[in-house]
């Protein structure tokens, strides 16, 4: 590990450099209220940026999907990569499509932020542990897919995820063990 950088940190100064833009916003559960880890690196973020989302994931997707659509990044939050399995629909037949569907009119750039769950100290069991990055690489043809395994990638992804030049959404794959190890 690089002095100074832990995993945790980076997460934290990554959101606090994408709530900066007056275009971001955060959505997804626990985003505002306590609940899983992603919240502890948003709670430096103004509760004006954050909608706070039941479990429904699917819908959850769509409405990224809108606010893009309407000039804003919203900032995606799945608390656990198993669940963002719920919303491959939106996802895969329409975030990823749009460009191709609208003939390159509409160019929605979301930031789809995830984790793979911890298994330590408490392991959350199958349904809430799983890597799915090789299957989500392979279907997403627009959609860049970032697996974070190490501190220096997570600010410099982050970043490039919000002002590339193509406005092309991305997938950022986050490790739940890695928040408090590395």
């Amino acid at each position: 590990m690089e002095k100074g950088l832990s995993y945790k940190r980076e997460l934290i100064r990554s959101m606090n450099y994408l709530a900066k833009n007056p275009k971001t916003v955060f959505i997804g559960q626990s985003v505002e209220f306590s609940g899983n880890a992603i919240f502890n690196t948003l709670q430096q973020i103004n509760k004006k940026k954050k909608i706070e989302l039941p479990v429904f994931e699917e819908v959850q997707m769509g409405i990224s999907t809108g606010l893009a659509l309407e000039g804003l990044i919203p900032i995606t939050c799945y608390p656990r990569f198993d669940f963002l399995i719920l919303a491959m629909n939106q996802l895969v037949n329409h975030l990823d499509k749009l460009r191709f569907l609208s003939n390159n009119s509409f160019k929605p750039r979301v930031i789809i932020r995830t984790s793979i769950g911890s298994k330590k100290p408490l392991n959350g069991g199958v349904q809430h542990t799983q890597n799915y990055t090789s299957i989500f690489k392979k279907i997403l043809t627009e959609v860049n897919v970032v697996n974070l395994v190490e501190p220096k990638q997570i600010f410099r992804e982050y970043k490039k995820a919000l002002n590339r030049n193509d406005s092309r959404s991305t997938l950022l794959i986050e490790n739940g063990d890695f928040y408090n190890i590395k």
